[in-house]
This record gives C-alpha cells, structure tokens and sequence, in this order.
C-alpha cells in the first residue's frame, strides 16, 4: 500500500503535530506518524501531567497555611489516587483535542514505527503489523528526546524510576532520592516534597541548573531547603543497592562515603536526543551524538528533510521552543520565509516558588565582555499583590549591558514567575531599553509591578524599596 504527500512528520509531539497543522492550513497534504500517542512526551508524560500534580502539590501547601486567611479544617485529606485521576483526565482531554484539530485539517495519523528510507519515502509498520510506504516532497523529522542514563552501577536494578514511571505512581512513597541537578529533578523533588514524600536530591555536580542565573539558583536552593528539600551537592553515586525496605545509594560525599536510604529512586540527570528509527547516515542527514544540524530555515543537510525539536542541536529540550521550529519548517516548505531565532527563548522552572529566565544571566553578561553590564533587582516582599497573596518569596532581576542599557536577560524568581516573564522575552526579542520598560505602565496592585521596579532599579530609581 502506497499513498503519496507533500509532507510527512515523523513524530507527533509538539514539534510534530504543530508543523502538520499548520501545513495543513498552508492547503499541504501531510501525514503524521507517531509511535505511541498524539502530544509526544510532553503531553503524555511531561509538561501537562507534572503540571497538574504540581498544582495539587502547590494546593496542598496553601491549604496548610489556609488560617492566616481565617480557614481552619477539622481533618484535611488527601487522596493522591484522585489527583493522579485527574492527571489522567486531563492528558486525555487534551489528547484527544489533538486528534481531533488534526482530523479537522484533515490530517492523515498513523500510529507506528516510522523510516524515512530516502529523502523521498517513509516506510511505516503500524501497530496492527501492516505495512506501509508513504511517498513524500518533503520529510520532518520530530524524534525528540530521550532519557539519559548514566553508568551508575545498580542503576539496572527493578523499580528505579525515570520521570515518567514516577509521574504515574499510584501510591505516594514514603521517602524518595531523585538523582540529579536539572530542571526535570527540581520539578519532580518540589511536586513530591509538596505532596508530603521527604525527598533527598544527590547531584553530582557543585551547582544546580547550570544554565540559570546563579544567584537566582543559589536563592532557590535555599527556599527549597527552607521548605523541607535535602540537598546533596558534589555528591556523585558509587553505587546502588536493593535493600528490605528500598533503596541504599552510596555516595562519595564531602565526608568519604555517605548513605542515602530511600524507598524509592528517580533518576533524572538529563535528556538527549532521540533520532529513533532513522538511518541518518543512509539519509545523508549531518548529526553528532548532541542532535542534528540545521539551519534558520530547520532545514537539515538533505534538501527536502527538515528536523525540528529536541532531535535537533543546539538542544533547548522545551516544547515550545518544538512549537515555533515545526511552524518554521511548515512555513518554508509551503514557500514562506520563515526563520527560528533562539536568543529570546523563555525557560521556566515549575517548582514552588518558580524560576523563570529569558536572555542571559549575569555570568553569561560578563563572559561575553559586554560593556557598562548592569543589574536591577526588586523582591516580591516589597510587592503590594504578593503581600495580599503571602507569596513574598523571590524577586525579579534584569540585566541591562550596553550605552544603550537594553534589557539582554531577565530573571525572576517568584511565584507566577511563569506567567511573567513573557514580558522580558518581548524585551530582549526587541531590544528594549531598561529605561524604556520602566516607563511601560504596570498595573496596580500586580505581581507585574515587580518587572517595573525592577527595572527602574537598574539606574537606581526604584521606589518602593528602602536604599542602603
């Protein structure tokens, strides 16, 4: 069986079925073919499931402080096997939302493994066992990412989690050591530590999330140990082994050898690219082992095959930055102009508080050898809406570099610091002025008013704070 289009997508996560449906609105016929569900990782084991646990999480650490808003509780319960159930509703919803926008742009889905066995065909074996082969004008790849496994010995052992097992536990453990110092070991320590699990973090490293501001990550790291979070840095594993009652990890600590015992382990260190079924080298596809080579255009090596998301260098690992690269490749294909450019690309940490960052970090400023480097900084304790809402922690940070002082990063470290960093993504897309954000009316009262301060702080005309 033989179909013919003028774009096929390997893969539908949020690269993938973003670029079929703009295709299709382009008037393209394509196909889509995805292994497991419509979402990719994302939306089945990712972004939306640990969101809405992280919700839960953050409930229920409100409702423990609920009495200074005159609510008192004869018995507080929870149920985690309720909130996974909602979790599940919700990817459900949402997937088949997917389904159905493709069937209305009309779409073809298949459901299987995908080869691109030439730049002009793709081989299909669905999951019925039938076998297809779909001819094609044009070819994207969106693989995606999978998890990194480190050489740790009893790593191999039976019941040690990657996120995606833990994020469909069923029963909440005791007592948990997630492995690691990024974004995914963060937001998977916060959602459990929240839910009432004492979590243990062992990093190997002598900082976490070594992509952010470190000051905004070295602020973080103690609101997270304030709140109960054990972490163990420069602390690499020697090995791993099965106990009566869990898990023993012994670590080569500051001290010699250190014992961690859990119930449970969660091993998150980081992903990487996924180039899935693909003969690259058959294809002609130029790839190293950290993605595949393309440029502005996503356009790979190959004329005709494009390659968006994580499958793809340098590897932002973020669905939105998926979302943008697969409109770019529909675009072109269909003979728009269309160009990915990543230097104002939004990252946001989903722990509780939040860390958020466009742009770069202070380090990053004074590497880089820009001049009349400055930073703004105004905190959420001196923010009108956190007070009423008791979320005084964190603060936003700007920095400003050059005669002109454009905003080139912006940091905040706060709660809803996911909604709010949008605006300095606009800031460092255009290169606005420090002095020109600060004259923006904010609304008021809004955690927003922290962005102004923050950046009128940059030239030390920030009102709302007592100068020492």
């Amino acid at each position: 069986m033989s179909e013919k289009y003028q774009l096929v997508i390997i893969g539908g996560g949020p690269g993938g079925y973003l670029a079929a449906l703009r295709a299709g609105s382009l008037g393209l016929k394509t196909a889509v073919i995805e292994k497991e569900a419509l979402g990719g990782v994302c939306l089945n084991h990712g972004c939306i499931p640990t969101k809405v646990l992280t919700h839960g999480a953050a409930m229920n650490r409100r409702l423990h402080t609920a009495d200074q808003f005159g609510f008192t509780f004869n018995e507080l319960k929870f149920s985690y096997p309720i909130l996974q159930a909602k979790k599940k509703a919700v990817v459900s919803e949402l997937v088949g939302h997917i389904g159905e926008l493709m069937e209305n742009s009309k779409i073809s889905v298949y459901f299987g493994i995908a080869r691109a066995t030439s730049p002009k065909k793709v081989s299909v074996k669905l999951h019925n066992d039938e076998e297809l082969e779909l001819e094609t004008e044009n070819i994207i790849l969106a693989t995606g990412s999978d998890e990194i496994i480190p050489p740790t010995p009893g790593l191999e052992l039976p019941g040690i989690m990657t996120s995606r097992e833990a994020l469909a536990l069923e029963e909440l453990p005791a007592t948990m050591a997630v492995i690691g110092g990024g974004v995914i070991a963060l937001e998977m320590a916060s959602i459990f530590m929240g839910l009432g699990v004492k979590v243990t973090i062992v990093h190997r490293s002598e900082r976490l999330l070594r992509r952010m501001d470190l000051e905004m990550v070295r602020r973080l790291s103690t609101y997270l140990r304030k709140s109960g979070l054990e972490i163990m840095m420069n602390s690499p594993i020697k090995v791993i082994e099965k106990t009566d009652s869990g898990y023993r990890l012994k670590v080569d600590g500051k001290k010699g050898e250190e014992l961690v015992e859990a119930k449970s382990v969660l091993l998150a260190v980081g992903r990487k690219p996924a180039f899935g079924d693909q003969d690259l080298d058959v294809l002609g596809v130029k790839y190293e082992k950290d993605g595949i080579r393309v440029n502005s255009k996503m356009e790979t090596s190959v004329s005709g095959v494009y390659a968006v998301g994580d499958v793809t260098y340098p590897g932002y690992y973020l669905a939105h930055t998926a979302f943008h690269q697969g409109i770019v490749a529909a675009e072109n294909i269909a003979g728009l102009e269309a160009h990915f450019d990543g230097t104002a690309v939004p990252s946001c940490l989903y722990t509780d508080p939040e860390l958020a960052s466009v742009g770069i970090s202070e380090e990053e400023a004074k590497e880089k050898g820009l001049e009349n480097i400055k930073s703004g900084k105004f905190p959420f304790s001196a923010c009108g809406r956190a007070a009423t809402q008791d979320e005084l922690d964190g603060l936003v940070k700007i920095i400003a570099a050059g005669e002109d002082e454009k905003v080139v990063g912006m940091h905040i470290l706060g709660a809803h610091a996911s909604e709010l960093i949008q605006e300095g993504t606009l800031a460092v897309a255009k290169g606005v002025k420090a002095a020109e954000l600060a004259k923006l009316i904010h609304p008021h009262p809004t955690m927003n008013e922290a962005v102004w301060e923050a950046a009128m702080a940059v030239n030390k005309t920030s009102l709302h704070i007592t100068r020492r």
